[in-house]
């Protein structure tokens, strides 16, 4: 699907006149509102569908989701405050529409509770799970090791092996000083992640020699992209193949980040597009959806697709190298979606990094998150 300049402008204008005739003021980077407010839906029509042909939802169980998580993200950040330091992480059940938190003492579930939160209790505390996670991204990991992360509901960081590698000596090897990090669960997978980087509005192409990649999102100045997509100093041209501007910064590995300034007659906007499948989106915020929150993607290749927050801060082991902090979701990716848009309802959650499999047959796909990336560059997001 592709637009004319004039289709661009015209839509660009019309999102920016309808958010101004809401009322709508503009958030700094990192801060999004807690709840819906009455005055505005807590997604579009179109977001909603969406929603109801990926995840298998009815048109009322997409809008209460959408609804119960954005409270969920409020509740998080009281309820982690009221755990102290018995909090052993947290993520969202779809089926009851809460925020479970993990307590490592039974003495803070009514302070926690009280946040509206559902309690559980586990053996491990977040600090002492991202202790084990950092011990363990200080270990160089073979090819066979696909990723590890911290899992709040097995209370263990999980290292996930490439199973027709599972054997082998050096896989082993890591398994083995890991354990000695710290709790460690160990499972298998079928599938080796890859990046997805192939030959400004978010999910739209962008073109770096002979490689297309997929716009994040706008940020005042720019836009938010994957690292491995191109170096510091490498032009950018847009869409319809005119100059854009330069990678001002990039990280890969290790990190899968960058930004890219924009001048020479562009813009940035805060919208990612729906491509049709949906209305374009605007970009209200950046406030972190939970594990298990809905979660959909813009990409230039398969366009748009949702799923769910699967895990947070695990370390994907690339063939590059390991990039720690990521996201895995349950959204389909493939080659050239790099660098594109996730978001959660209107909130910018991260830039496609990789995963495995395709839009066709399905499977999982990683991102950065959005928030280190504008901290890391002191860049602010264009919100509507």
């Amino acid at each position: 699907m592709r637009r004319t300049t004039v289709l661009r402008i015209t839509l660009s204008a019309g999102l920016l006149v309808s958010t101004a005739a809401l009322g709508l003021t503009q958030a700094a980077a990192g801060e999004a509102p807690l709840t819906a407010t009455a005055s505005r839906a807590p997604a579009s029509s179109a977001l909603i569908s969406a929603m109801q042909q990926d995840l298998g939802l009815t048109e009322q169980q997409a809008t209460a989701r959408l609804a119960d998580e954005t409270t969920a993200r409020g509740v998080e950040r009281t309820a982690r405050r009221a755990a102290g330091t018995s909090y052993g992480g947290s993520w969202f059940d779809a089926q009851s529409g809460r925020l479970v938190v993990a307590l490592t003492k039974a003495a803070s579930r009514e302070a926690v509770e009280a946040t509206g939160a559902r309690v559980t209790l586990v053996e491990h505390s977040q600090r002492q799970l991202d202790t084990t996670m950092a011990r363990i991204d200080a270990i160089d990991a073979p090819a066979g090791v696909a990723s590890w992360h911290v899992d709040p509901k097995a209370s263990s960081v999980v290292i996930n092996v490439v199973s027709a590698h599972r054997h082998d000596n050096d896989v082993q090897a890591f398994v083995a000083r890991a354990r000695t990090s710290g709790p460690v669960t160990v499972r298998q997978t079928d599938k080796a992640p890859r990046t997805f980087a192939a030959g400004t509005v978010g999910g739209d192409p962008y073109y770096t020699g002979n490689v297309r990649c997929s716009i994040g999102f706008s940020v005042y100045g720019g836009f938010v992209t994957a690292g491995h997509c191109a170096q510091p100093g490498a032009g950018v041209s847009g869409w319809d193949h005119s100059y854009i501007g330069n990678f001002q910064g990039s990280s890969f590995p290790d990190n899968d980040y960058a930004w890219v300034n924009v001048g020479s007659g562009w813009w940035t906007v805060p919208v990612v597009l729906g491509w049709g499948t949906v209305s374009d989106q605007l970009v209200r915020g950046s406030g972190e959806a939970p594990v298990g929150a809905s979660i959909c993607r813009s990409g230039s290749t398969s366009h748009w697709h949702c799923g769910n927050v699967l895990a947070k801060n695990e370390t994907v082991n690339y063939s590059q190298g390991a990039v720690h902090q990521m996201t895995k979701t349950s959204v389909c990716a493939e080659p050239g979606d790099s660098g594109g848009s996730f978001i959660s309802g209107d909130q910018a959650q991260g830039v496609t990094s990789g995963g495995w499999g395709n839009c066709t047959g399905g499977g999982e796909t990683w991102y950065q998150p959005v928030n280190e990336i504008l901290n890391r560059y002191g860049l602010t997001l264009h919100t509507a």
